[in-house]
């Protein structure tokens, strides 16, 4: 069969009828389409459920899913082979400039959820655990939503734009559920967009606190990179063209607590788990399985490693993870209790089955993305346990010499990236505590724990540069 008479994945093809659109999803990339479409798609009721899903920077995504009426391949990729099914629970795919129609979404009465994954540094928290209002793209926001002239341009910015929409309309609550990988993600969610809400209309604010509910959610499942030789084996297995198929492991875990005012979907029914108290469940992630990843990620690339797999391989990076969890572990047994069973050693040794998993190419340099945003999360915790606890903390301190180290190597994708570059222009421990700064000021102010770190740095023998 020629390239010609293969047919392009739609909803003829596979009798994928649409259900109505009832979750608004911030964010469209291949995590969301793995994780939350997918657990709607299994939803026991997920036929009543439709996915109307919104782009960040550039369109190319929606584009190329409008084209198959939302249908994508999942590729489960195990050791043993690879299995294909079709997601079709995106029912719309919108470029995320498109601010008109999250608007008229947001605001229709049949929208019950809005879903982030939105990365962790778009929300935009200071230090204080508060929007940073005097963020470049916040205060550019702001001014086009005062003016009343220009549509946002910053996800938090789109958001507050559509809800404002949805109080005009008098469509009732619904539930914001973040799906990034942050410490009380719904929190942080709730103060980011309360906070742009509150510097743009009071009354906004007031409504948002009043009629809308933030779920804090705990995601897993590793997704790396789609690439050509992915789009060829769908074609090859399944018989159609999918420009936009999705791999990822067989492994899926969704943690969530919070309210649901206008309804869900029954995610339990695709294995997800609701709780009253997930703080030990987004630690034991983000400080085991985050944690890990960040530390292999710079680790690994100054060894001279492109994968999870094959840094995992080396000893030194294998120790290094083990010394880390061993810290982690540690604190995490201080929050089981009433109910709490974090099942410690069998998530570490699932986790260490999943990163050798060669058959799932996941790129270090993707995960080493946004260090100073997310070593704040999955490094800093833990070493502040441990100190404060009477330890050193040498393990988390490693995790980040090991990124000051590769941030040498030249520019780095960051949303500080300008203050790194300045950083690194100092010298001696100046440039040590400039870095660790970046990361969390209190701890920079320890001059024990920067001396630490510094003393850790160059432990992978990091080269002069380090390809991004």
């Amino acid at each position: 069969m020629s390239a010609t008479e293969v047919p392009v994945l739609n909803r003829s093809l596979v009798n994928a009828p649409k259900a109505p659109v009832r979750i608004v999803h911030l964010g469209l990339g291949a995590f969301h389409r793995s994780h939350q479409a997918w657990y709607t798609q299994h939803a026991g009721d997920g036929a009543e459920w439709g996915i109307a899903a919104f782009t960040g920077r550039r369109p190319d995504a929606a584009v190329a899913l409008a084209a198959q009426d939302g249908l994508f391949t999942l590729v489960e990729r195990a050791d043993g082979g690879d299995s294909f099914a079709v997601v079709g629970s995106i029912v719309e795919a919108v470029d995320g400039a498109d601010v008109r129609r999250l608007a008229d979404l947001v605001a229709a009465p049949g929208t019950a959820v809005i879903t982030l994954t939105i990365t962790e540094a778009a929300y935009g928290i200071g230090s204080d655990g508060q929007l940073d209002r005097t963020a470049p793209d916040v205060a550019a926001d702001l001014a086009l939503l005062a003016s009343g002239k220009g549509q946002p341009t910053t996800p938090l910015g789109r958001l507050v734009f559509a809800l404002a929409a949805r109080r005009a309309a008098s469509a009732g609550p619904l539930a914001v559920v973040c799906c990034d990988n942050l410490a009380h993600n719904g929190s942080i969610a709730h103060h980011a967009i309360t906070g742009m809400a509150e510097a743009w209309d009071a009354d906004l604010a007031g409504w948002i606190d009043a009629n809308v509910s933030f779920v804090s959610t705990s995601v897993d499942r590793i997704t790396p990179r789609t690439t050509e030789a992915d789009i060829a084996a769908v074609q090859a297995a399944c018989g159609y063209r999918d420009t936009s198929p999705v791999v990822a492991e067989p492994f899926a875990n969704w943690v969530l607590s919070g309210d649901f005012p206008a309804g869900r979907p029954h995610w339990e029914d695709a294995g997800a788990v609701f709780v009253d108290h997930i703080e030990p469940y987004e630690n034991r992630k983000l400080w085991l399985l985050n944690g890990a990843h960040s530390l292999l990620a710079y680790a690994g690339q100054l060894r001279g490693h492109t994968t999870v797999a094959e840094a995992l391989a080396d000893p030194r990076c294998l120790q290094a993870v083990e010394a880390f969890w061993d810290e982690a572990e540690t604190n995490l047994r201080d929050m089981e209790g009433d109910g709490v069973d974090l099942q410690i050693p069998a998530y570490r040794a699932a986790l260490l089955a999943r990163f050798r998993n060669a058959r799932i190419a996941h790129h270090l340099a993707q995960i080493a993305m946004d260090g100073s945003t997310k070593l704040r999360m999955r490094a800093v915790p833990v070493i502040l346990a441990e100190r404060a606890a009477g330890r050193s903390g040498a393990a988390a301190a490693l995790m980040i010499a090991a990124w000051l180290d590769y941030t040498v190597g030249g520019p780095v994708q960051d949303p500080l990236a300008g203050e790194v570059a300045a950083a690194n222009s100092l010298t001696g421990r100046e440039r040590i505590r400039a870095l660790v700064a970046l990361v969390d000021p209190a701890l920079a102010g320890d001059a024990a724990a920067v001396e630490l770190i510094e003393g850790l740095c160059g432990t992978f023998q990091p080269r002069a540069a380090v390809p991004r």
